[in-house]
């Protein structure tokens, strides 16, 4: 079974991107050296905004990744389909519980600030729980706040 860790948020979201995604673009960053990633999203717009995410920290941080389909083979891929190859970490953004999760020695998932993504975040936390994934809880670290000089 998976080890599941949900982040209980306490950022805002802000205009560029949620603090969500702003999270998982970190930890992708800071645990890609230990294991391949693959960042599931709702849908193709959200992954191409996370593409985006990982494309804007900075050099020393910079994270070798793909968006699922493209052709290659980087540590980190970002998709809202079920993924294709074997990852040792998932990181999820959907709403919706990946069925697939049991596939991951580590899971990560957020409990967000909005009331109605609590909710979801709920279900999918009775679902890990059912399905026998262990669980834990974390509160959300400090995030260096957006380069505002970024466009």
């Amino acid at each position: 079974m998976s080890q599941v860790t949900f982040y209980l948020m306490s950022e805002q979201d802000d205009a560029q991107a949620s603090a969500v995604e702003r999270l998982a673009c970190t930890l992708a960053a800071e645990s890609w050296g230990a294991g391949h990633i693959y960042l599931f999203c709702d849908d193709e717009a959200q992954a191409l905004r996370l593409d985006e995410l990982l494309w804007q920290l900075p050099p020393e941080r910079f994270v070798p990744h793909q968006l699922q389909g493209e052709s290659g083979m980087a540590p980190v891929e970002i998709g809202y389909q079920p993924p294709k190859r074997r990852y040792a970490r998932l990181i999820n953004l959907a709403t919706v519980t990946p069925l697939f999760a049991g596939h991951f020695a580590q899971v990560v998932d957020f409990v967000p600030t909005d009331e109605t993504q609590k909710q979801q975040a709920r279900e999918r936390y009775k679902h890990y729980r059912q399905a026998g994934h262990t669980l834990e809880m974390r509160d959300q670290p400090v995030l260096a706040a957006p380069d505002p000089a970024q466009p």
